[in-house]
């Protein structure tokens, strides 16, 4: 594959396309119930207009951002996708690797394939590690104490899954518990060969690493698999276990999932670093807003007093920059990356990074900005469409 063909972030999705089975490529793509949440995703960044300004010298700019004391390349991050090992063999390591190649965050999640401690040893200042909240309160402890000992950047506690969603596309596939390869899935999976030969190679579903210490000695990846899916999602999850965590934890402390700005306020009132408004990328509550109309109030109530960050929908280096304007210290995304690892590995993956860092250089020179912390409200077109003279 000659990446050099690949201009933008959907050639990536319509890549694996082509290289994934529909139950693989269905279980990144898809939403909830009617995927109208991933169509308001996009038409939310779409509703902004960048406003430019004109002869300015705009040579040399910067996209680097700071983010609790770390200083990253791109304002850009990798948000956590579960069984990235699914989509192609050593996934999550892949992307950990281009993280630190193009030096910006990775969110690595707590079902992903690869341990937190070995994807510290590969990205050590670019892994954050993201945890769902269990049933098990020594299980929520051992987490955190492990994210601890192998030295992660940031904790991330995803709150936005109180329950299972209703993927009607997983369930369609039969992608759920347990899991088997249906005649269809097999026959459908037989024109992909190469995804076939590498689901193969490790016996099935390959090993959420996270939970295999919780599993009994000698436990499968499907009954690793059985057990997260009784640990989690926990809906009796309240802010007295954020308030555990944060007296634990003594690094940055970021919640993933605020929607509402009382829930940021709480969130700052315990303490917390940061928050990453996001609506789970849509695969939650299909009536969700989108998180960027939200993200001026939650910026508004909480951004003199936390980091704010935003995902859920990120396509393009224009989404970041209006972003950035609304309010947000940086963005994530996790389908674009995802795709990429799995049309191309590695390579895909930097190469995902590096698209969307130059669009953003781009859009920075275009609108007469050589700082992206320097973005604000006044490269936004106001809302009526019309700006007054001062004249």
């Amino acid at each position: 594959m000659d990446l050099k063909e690949v201009i933008n972030l959907d050639d990536f999705r319509q890549l694996a396309k082509r290289k994934l089975p529909r139950i693989a490529f269905d279980f990144i793509d898809g939403g909830s119930d009617d995927d109208l949440c991933l169509l308001r995703n996009r038409k939310a960044f779409q509703s902004y207009q960048l406003l430019p300004r004109y002869l300015l010298n705009v040579a040399q700019r910067s996209q680097s951002v700071d983010l609790f004391g770390s200083r990253y390349d791109s304002p850009i991050g990798i948000s956590p996708t579960g069984m990235g090992g699914l989509f192609r063999l050593g996934a999550d390591a892949m992307l950990a690797s281009a993280a630190k190649a193009l030096n910006v965050p990775y969110l690595l999640s707590s079902a992903s394939n690869l341990a937190l401690e070995d994807a510290v040893k590969i990205a050590p200042h670019n892994v954050w590690f993201q945890m769902y909240a269990t049933s098990d309160q020594r299980i929520n402890s051992d987490l955190v104490k492990r994210a601890i000992d192998s030295g992660v950047k940031a904790l991330v506690l995803t709150v936005d899954v109180p329950v299972n969603a209703n993927r009607e596309r997983n369930r369609r596939n039969g992608f759920s518990r347990p899991f088997r390869l249906t005649r269809s899935v097999v026959l459908d999976a037989i024109t992909h060969p190469a995804w076939l030969f590498r689901y193969l190679q490790v016996g099935g579903l390959p090993m959420l690493k996270n939970w295999q210490p919780y599993a009994p000695d000698g436990a499968s990846a499907d009954d690793v698999a059985d057990l997260y899916g009784t640990l989690t999602p926990a809906p009796r999850t309240t802010w007295d276990l954020l308030a555990r965590i944060r007296e634990t934890w003594k690094k940055p402390l970021i919640v993933k999932g605020i929607l509402h700005p009382d829930d940021a306020t709480q969130a700052a009132d315990h303490g917390i670093d940061g928050v990453i408004v996001s609506n789970h990328g849509g695969r939650q509550l299909d009536s969700a807003p989108s998180p960027v109309r939200m993200l001026p109030l939650i910026a508004s109530a909480v951004g003199h007093r936390m980091t704010v960050m935003l995902d859920s929908g990120i396509r393009r280096g224009s989404d970041l920059v209006i972003g950035r304007c609304l309010g947000a210290q940086a963005g994530f995304f996790g389908r674009p990356t995802l795709y990429a690892v799995a049309a191309a590995g590695q390579a895909g993956a930097e190469h995902a990074l590096g698209l969307i860092r130059r669009e953003v250089d781009a859009v920075m020179a275009q609108i007469g900005v050589t700082a992206f912390e320097d973005l604000s409200h006044h490269y936004l077109l106001p809302e009526q469409g019309v700006i007054e003279s001062k004249f």
